[in-house]
């Protein structure tokens, strides 16, 4: 979600629930209290979904490194020896 667009999100639900508390309430402060409490609660939710989508990526970063295979963790298979006479 882009930044731009959570913005608008916010306000407008912001707004809705400012208006919504002025209808319940019919006092102009109790609505901007609410509208003040809905809008840090959204960016209390916009932080933990960034948060976990960093988190995420550095997990799986870390989960492809670990099944990579490298060359000096492959055990060392002996092979047998080429005998060109057949025996």
């Amino acid at each position: 979600m882009y930044f731009p667009q959570f913005l608008v999100g916010m306000l407008t639900t912001s707004g809705v629930v400012g208006a919504w508390a002025y209808v319940a309430t019919g006092s102009v402060w109790t609505s901007v209290a609410w509208a003040f409490i809905a809008a840090a609660l959204l960016q209390v939710g916009y932080f933990a979904l960034v948060f976990k989508l960093v988190y995420r990526q550095q997990d799986t970063k870390q989960e492809a490194e670990a099944t990579t295979p490298d060359a000096t963790k492959q055990p060392v298979v002996p092979h047998q020896p080429l005998h060109r006479d057949g025996r």
